[in-house]
């Protein structure tokens, strides 16, 4: 049964168990992608690098490319009901909370895709 991890270093932690970290990894720069913000993190990055660059560029979305923000969010198919509960009154907690919702989701969809194909 699917958990959702509580934090980032728990998502990344279970990604690595599960030896899905690099499907994780395609699955976020395909949506990037997708959603024309184009992305491309190497398969070699780290956790860590993977958490802090991630963060900086959903910062840079909000604070200049709204809508194609929204359309990343849209494609990646983050809940809509998840983003309104996030304060928005700092941008850069907001960011990182965002980030972690983002990862979320693509582990989520990672992990069904391993789980039952």
């Amino acid at each position: 049964m699917y958990v959702a991890p509580l934090n980032t270093d728990l998502l990344f932690e279970e990604a690595e168990k599960e030896a899905l970290y690099l499907k994780l990894i395609e699955q976020i720069n395909k949506d990037f992608n997708l959603a024309n913000e184009g992305i491309d993190f190497p398969m070699s990055i780290l956790p860590q690098e993977l958490k802090i660059q991630l963060h900086e560029k959903i910062y840079r979305l909000i604070q200049y490319k709204f809508a194609e923000y929204l359309n990343l969010l849209y494609i990646i198919d983050v809940s809509e009901d998840q983003i309104k509960k996030l304060d928005g009154s700092d941008l850069v907690i907001l960011a990182e909370e965002v980030a972690f919702l983002i990862l979320k989701r693509e582990w989520q969809k990672v992990w069904f895709r391993n789980k039952y194909r």
